[in-house]
């Protein structure tokens, strides 16, 4: 679909030629090795020239002399040493992507004068390089820019000289499964609804299989039989069936209670007969966000063979308006038993999670519950695009969260639940109401959630501003971020492995 680097790692030598990027430490300049690719000192007579102090992710690009056997020399500024963290080298990664053009041979001298630089530093600039990499063309059939030239950019191979490449290739071994499973995720959020419905959706959740992971589908007669109606009552406007897909990864010990993660699967929303404004409308094609997130974290933590007994749940429908589709005053029965009065049908991502919620809890009685969801506007008023919500009903559970998401960058911030906002949903007419008042929609829907998940540690995380059409970054320059993959998996990595 992209074009994807081929990445190899080497022992620290000096290059003999193509394309090649240095690094330099801010105050250090650059190390012996770096400086063995500097012919006649042209690096050192630039580095003042172009006021280069080297900056993180700064770039200076000095053409080669003549008679080198060198295409390019790029400097990436590394920064102050002292704050490079695992993400300071996904972000460098992204810069080297960013720069590498139409380069075919490249080296990185992957060195920093009085620095000894590992095996993990090296895996991760390279997972920033994949990251940063991606671009979601399959449906481009004109590979110019209307110039009748032919810009396909052939694949780069980047060879990465460092102290330790045997250590950079086992770590990188489990840094590209996870960034797969972050690239599946972009590939499903980008995908546009005509081609991933639910039952396309499921199917790919079925591919999983391949890798170990036990994958059920559920269908609308299955789902009925359960008393999912809060779920089918979203999906009976669309001609589409709804399914729900169960995977489940046993890298633990049998006797160990799972962690669970259940994602919304919206694959397209127009708001049903509470429909939203034409303007945008056609970003509803990621309201499955959630559900990509947790397809793409199953997808990683079985290609790295975690040690952990893992279950992932996707409810998958499509919301959508004929003569069939619910109507705001319907009141439906969820799977719970409680009854549920549908004041708006654009309110239909809780209702598909509650269904889905429920059946996780009532088979698999996990140890805790995270679900992820593009669920409400109002998180993003809250927050912007930079953070998620986070509504949970677990301290220790949310401090992990909050923890991982620190390390991964994916960060999260948490916001309240209450009896007072849990009130704002009792209905006249039913057990609950599907909406609340005008203020605070976010913990509306979190409270409209948590009604379904009993005593067990849950989580929610609204990831409405985050997982499509989110900033660009260093590591993305994509609509759909794959948000959530790399967060959950270091969740998972850091608490839950044995």
């Amino acid at each position: 679909m992209n074009s994807r680097p081929s990445i190899a790692f080497a022992k620290l030598a000096t290059p003999k030629k193509g394309s090649v990027f240095l690094l330099s430490a801010e105050g250090s300049g650059l190390s012996d090795a770096a400086k063995g690719c500097d012919p006649a000192k042209t690096l050192d007579r630039a580095f003042p020239v172009a006021d280069f102090t080297a900056k993180f992710a700064s770039v200076m690009e000095v053409l080669a002399p003549e008679g080198t056997p060198f295409d390019r020399l790029v400097v990436i500024g590394a920064g102050k040493v002292s704050a490079l963290d695992d993400y300071a080298w996904l972000k460098l990664g992204g810069t080297v992507a960013a720069s590498l053009r139409k380069a075919a041979d490249i080296a990185i001298v992957l060195d920093l004068a009085d620095v000894s630089v590992g095996g993990q530093e090296a895996a991760n600039l390279a997972a920033g390089i994949l990251l940063r990499s991606y671009s979601f063309d399959k449906y481009k059939t004109r590979k110019d820019n209307g110039d009748g030239k032919d810009d396909t950019k052939k694949p780069a191979r980047i060879t990465i000289h460092t102290n330790d490449p045997a250590g950079a290739k086992k770590a990188f071994a489990d840094e590209v499964a996870v960034i797969d499973g972050v690239l599946l995720a972009r590939d499903l959020v980008n995908e546009p609804a005509n081609t991933l419905g639910p039952v396309e959706f499921a199917a790919r959740a079925k591919e999983l299989e391949a890798l170990g992971v036990k994958v059920e589908i559920l269908t609308e007669k299955e789902m009925k039989k359960l008393g999912m109606g809060s779920l089918l009552g979203v999906a009976q406007g669309s001609p589409r069936g709804a399914r729900m897909a169960v995977m489940q990864w046993n890298g633990g010990k049998a006797k160990d209670s799972p962690v669970a993660f259940v994602g919304k699967g919206v694959t397209f929303d127009t708001g049903g007969n509470s429909m939203k404004p034409a303007s945008g409308m056609e970003d509803m094609k990621g309201d499955m966000g959630g559900a990509a997130a947790v397809t793409g974290l199953m997808q990683a933590l079985a290609t790295r063979k975690a040690k952990a007994n893992v279950v992932g749940i996707i409810g998958l429908v499509e919301n959508a308006v004929d003569g069939h589709a619910q109507r705001p005053g319907d009141i439906v029965t969820s799977m719970s038993g409680q009854t549920i009065e549908v004041l708006n049908t654009d309110a239909e991502g809780r209702l598909v999670l509650a269904d889905a919620l429920w059946y996780c809890n009532d088979r698999f009685q996990p140890k805790f519950m995270v679900n992820l969801a593009t669920l409400t506007g109002a998180i993003m008023v809250a927050l912007g695009q930079h953070y998620a919500g986070l509504f949970s009903n677990n301290d220790e559970l949310s401090e992990r969260l909050t923890a991982a998401g620190q390390a991964t960058q994916e960060r999260l911030w948490r916001m309240p639940l209450g009896a007072e906002y849990d009130k704002l949903i009792d209905s006249k007419n039913a057990d609950m109401k599907n909406i609340g008042g005008r203020y605070g929609g976010a913990t509306i829907a979190a409270q409209f959630l948590q009604r379904f998940v009993k005593d067990t540690p849950w989580a929610h995380l609204d990831i409405a501003g985050t997982a499509m059409g989110a900033p660009s970054s260093e590591i993305n320059q994509s609509w759909g971020s794959g948000f959530g993959v790399r967060l959950l998996d270091r969740l998972v990595r850091d608490n839950y492995e044995q």
